[in-house]
């Protein structure tokens, strides 16, 4: 049975070591990216300060391991061999809510991933011991940390409003504050300012997280406990004297706080995540030493009392996890691809919206608009003129190349770090990206970022990662109870079985994520990374080339299930239909988006022409899905009225010209792919003849229209419309070849 044990523990602990290698890469961003953005240092500089960062909050993150040891369960009541089957639970059932949250897409987090897989787990385990309970004194209350477990599930719930609230307040006073143009007020608020910021970032940094490293003894811990009011004066007193003198030496200070920020909310992570990484493998580890000690072989009655004692997670466990996540952040191509890609995203001009749209957001941000003009009327006049003139944004300093200005990168990462470091320091594991990602938000509404172009899509975005949470949630619970039960009854072969399937899932999710980003993002990072105009060029036509050739393959798709399902009255398919054409929809803007940013970022005049054309290839793309959207709406609306069917003698007549439609639609396909042996001005005489034999064809409807009975009359509408639709399929189709040629014989020039 030992060997069985150990051969669960060494699982856990490679599990742990690519949990911290694949979380460092992705979280990467999360403190990276102000510093970057705001151009504070070069590149190197920032990574070199986020690495010591890493290390060093890993390496003093001891005091978190308790939660994954007895902040869910009391560990006392459960055997070495039930604690075992938790531990393993927690780690499988995070490996299948992560696949199935990446492959759907959804937002998701790392540390309630954590806690609801924990909370699943012995939830299940604690119902079977009590239904399996004899002597019937066992409770589900004391198996289950309840206080402790809604202690940690308030902190993180709270920490998502409390971040976009705290976010939303320091930005705005700073603001009121120093103004975009933040030199000009520099002079007076330079030492107040940041001394504030480091005596916060010393303190919690520090103070609080030194106070459970191993190295400090218990002399030490109570001379800081009763002289920390003397120090913070002394931290702020010499801290604001010297970004005073900073300042007078023409020293940027905000560039000093960007970095100790970085350093801070680095820490804060790497202390904070780390018990989403390591934390359950620790605790499996420290039962497994207990029972190898004390358990004499009774792994199913030996109690775990051991994991209530103080976490004293060894040294080399943390420095050695601590040069993980440092070879990760520093190494890692994904992680530095993430970064530059998401400050491109996140520029203060021509950012891209993620989240798209949603009814509530639209109802929110008209209510919002109504209170703002309700304010407005109220405001006197005096006062809105003057804070007006301190969100003046024609007075915006940003460095060169610059996606944000210094003032909102260095509050979003001081205010950051403080927060997380706050829950760290109380023992409450937050989520990292939540929380910066909410005082990111709640920042960019301080600074009037959301304007009515995009307030609807970044508050759509913060609703997403509320909800997010009670999908992570509810579903990470779910999961890990089920994992559990087939555990608990499947005994060792069940968790050999679902041990094997979470290699497989790691595998999987591996190349499906590498072939993803191969085929779909890859070139868009190229393009956005690439600072030459004459190298974006070529990259940023080829990815409008692949988009015109997607939007055609949907095009020629959607034509064709159209027409049949409307001959053969399948309601179904056109509703399916109707569906599927909102999503290519949605997916052509999307692209187009990202395209618009990549133009954006090339120079204006020497592009003039080249807008022309992407813009107006792009509407003739555009007109083509919603006259399939119009068509399938019409046809909908007649065989859900269970109207007369399309005569046989109109199909017949419409299907031959329906299969011409469609060959020129793959004529035009592999035209604008660059297919050499077909000839532009061929294809395009080809697209005229047919539009014409179309309008033909609607010039006889239209005439046996107005001689129908009534029994054919409206399906003779409904048959008249598509071929409308038709028709303006084919000429946005001419149009579009005559844009995409236009658009790369302009490429051939740059080349």
């Amino acid at each position: 049975m030992e060997i069985i044990f150990t051969c669960i523990l060494i699982f856990l602990a490679v599990l742990a070591i690519f949990d911290l290698t694949v979380g460092v890469s992705n979280d990467a961003v999360n403190f990276l990216n102000s510093a970057i953005g705001a151009k504070a240092a070069p590149f190197k500089v920032v990574l070199m300060v986020a690495a010591v960062g890493v290390f060093l909050g890993a390496s003093l993150s001891n005091g978190m391991m308790e939660v994954a040891r007895n902040g869910i369960y009391h560990p006392e009541f459960f055997t070495f061999e039930e604690v075992m089957i938790i531990c393993l639970t927690a780690m499988v059932a995070d490996v299948i809510l992560l696949n199935i949250f990446n492959s759907l897409g959804l937002p998701t987090s790392t540390t309630v991933s954590l806690v609801f897989n924990l909370l699943g787990a012995s939830f299940c385990v604690s119902l079977l011991k009590i239904s399996a309970d004899e002597t019937g004194t066992l409770e589900l209350m004391q198996l289950i940390n309840t206080s402790k477990a809604l202690q940690v599930i308030i902190a993180i719930f709270m920490s998502v409003v409390v971040a976009f609230f705290f976010g939303s307040l320091v930005q705005y006073i700073t603001r009121v504050i120093f103004t975009f143009n933040y030199k000009r007020n520099l002079r007076y608020f330079a030492g107040v300012f940041g001394g504030i910021a480091i005596t916060s970032i010393i303190y919690f940094m520090l103070i609080k997280g030194l106070k459970d490293a191993a190295f400090m003894t218990k002399d030490m811990k109570t001379w800081v406990a009763e002289n920390t009011g003397m120090l913070l004066l002394v931290i702020f007193a010499v801290s604001a004297v010297v970004m005073q003198a900073l300042h007078w030496f023409k020293v940027n200070i905000f560039k000093i706080i960007i970095l100790a920020g970085t350093l801070a909310l680095s820490m804060a992570f790497a202390g904070n995540d780390l018990v989403n990484f390591i934390g359950v493998p620790l605790s499996g580890l420290s039962a497994y030493t207990d029972y190898m000690a004390h358990g004499n072989g009774a792994y199913d009655t030996y109690l775990m009392a051991a994991n209530n004692e103080p976490a004293a997670t060894p040294i080399y466990y943390l420095l050695g996890s601590g040069l993980v996540m440092v070879l990760a952040l520093v190494f890692s191509k994904q992680s530095q691809n993430v970064i530059k890609t998401s400050v491109n995203l996140s520029r203060q001009d021509d950012g891209e919206e993620t989240f798209g749209s949603s009814r509530i957001a639209r109802g929110l941000v008209r209510l919002s608009s109504s209170i703002a003009q309700a304010i407005d009327r109220v405001m006197p006049r005096r006062v809105e003129r003057w804070l007006e003139s301190r969100f003046n944004k024609e007075e915006i300093i940003l460095e060169q190349g610059a996606a944000f200005d210094l003032v909102r990168a260095s509050v979003n990462l001081v205010l950051a770090g403080l927060l997380i470091a706050i829950g760290t320091s109380m023992k409450l594991p937050l989520s990292t990206t939540y929380v910066t990602f909410m005082v990111a938000m709640g920042s960019s509404l301080a600074d009037r970022a959301w304007g009515r172009e995009s307030a609807v899509g970044r508050l759509t975005g913060v609703m997403s990662v509320i909800g997010g949470w009670f999908v992570t949630a509810g579903a990470a619970f779910f999961i890990a109870a089920l994992v559990a039960c087939l555990m608990y009854f499947g005994g060792f072969v069940a968790m050999v079985v679902l041990v094997a399937f979470t290699i497989f899932l790691l595998f999987n999710n591996h190349l499906i994520s590498k072939k993803k980003a191969d085929e779909d993002d890859k070139l868009f990072i190229e393009i956005l990374n690439s600072e030459d105009p004459e190298e974006m060029w070529p990259l940023l036509s080829k990815h409008v080339r692949q988009t015109q050739s997607i939007l055609l393959e949907r095009v020629v798709e959607d034509y064709r299930d159209l027409t049949d399902a409307f001959i053969a009255e399948d309601f179904k398919t056109l509703r399916k239909l109707q569906a599927a054409t909102e999503e290519h929809k949605r997916s052509f803007k999307t692209r187009r988006r990202k395209e618009t940013i990549c133009l954006r970022r090339m120079p204006t005049d020497a592009l003039l022409e080249k807008n022309m054309w992407f813009h107006l290839g792009s509407n003739a793309c555009l007109q083509m899905i919603y006259a399939i959207e119009r068509s399938c709406e019409v046809c909908i609306e007649h065989v859900g009225n269970n109207f007369n069917p399309l005569p046989e003698q109109h199909a017949a007549e419409f299907l031959p010209v329906r299969d011409e439609v469609l060959a020129y639609l793959n004529e035009a396909h592999q035209l604008i792919l660059g297919d050499e042996d077909l000839k532009t001005k061929e294809v395009k005489s080809m697209g005229k003849s047919l539009r014409n034999k179309v309008k033909e064809m609607r010039k006889t409807q239209m005439k046996r229209t107005h001689k129908s009975d009534k029994d054919t009359f409206k399906v003779s509408i409904v048959y008249m419309n598509m071929l409308q639709e038709t028709s303006e399929i084919l000429t946005n189709l001419r149009h579009l070849i005559s844009y995409s040629q236009s658009l790369q014989e302009d490429s051939d020039d740059i080349d």
